[in-house]
Order: C-alpha cells, then sequence, then structure tokens
C-alpha cells in the first residue's frame, strides 16, 4: 500500500462532503497504484475544492435568503419580571 498525501486529501474532502463511495474507490486506486490515477489526482483535488466552495456559497445564500423572510423584530427595554407578586 502507497501513502500518497495528496490523495489522502482527496479521501479526507470526500468523506467531508459525505461521499463515501467515492472515498472507497480513490482508497482502492491509491492501493492499486495506478498511473492514471496518479495523473488525475491534482484534477480531482481541483474539483472537490470547487464543490467545496460552491456548497458554501449555497449554504450561505440559503441563510440569507431565510434571514430576508424573517420580520425584524423591535428590540424593548428590557423590564424586570413581575410575576405573582401581591
Amino acid at each position: 500500500m502507497r501513502h500518497d498525501p495528496a490523495s489522502a486529501a482527496v479521501i479526507i474532502m470526500l468523506r467531508s462532503i459525505k461521499m463515501y463511495g467515492m472515498a472507497q474507490a480513490v482508497t482502492d486506486l491509491t492501493e492499486q497504484g495506478a498511473p492514471a490515477f496518479d495523473t488525475a489526482v491534482p484534477i480531482l483535488s481541483q474539483l472537490l475544492k470547487a464543490e467545496l466552495a460552491e456548497r458554501e456559497v449555497r449554504s450561505i445564500a440559503y441563510h440569507m435568503s431565510t434571514a430576508e423572510q424573517k420580520p425584524a423584530t423591535r428590540r424593548r427595554k428590557s423590564r424586570p419580571f413581575r410575576g405573582g407578586e401581591k
């Protein structure tokens, strides 16, 4: 079994976005030592970085749209709680 830091980074990124099957496939290809896969690792890494960035942008856009839908509440001066005193 070979240890390639670039392949390990790809596996970590795949697992972080819950692509466990792809992570297992990358693990298998790394163990096989396929030369075609070795040349594809930098491209795969760039694609995964772009996917992570796109997911982050979509998440921010979603949170911004839900924030726009919520009505703005006015802040009132806090009053001490006076419950049940007679």
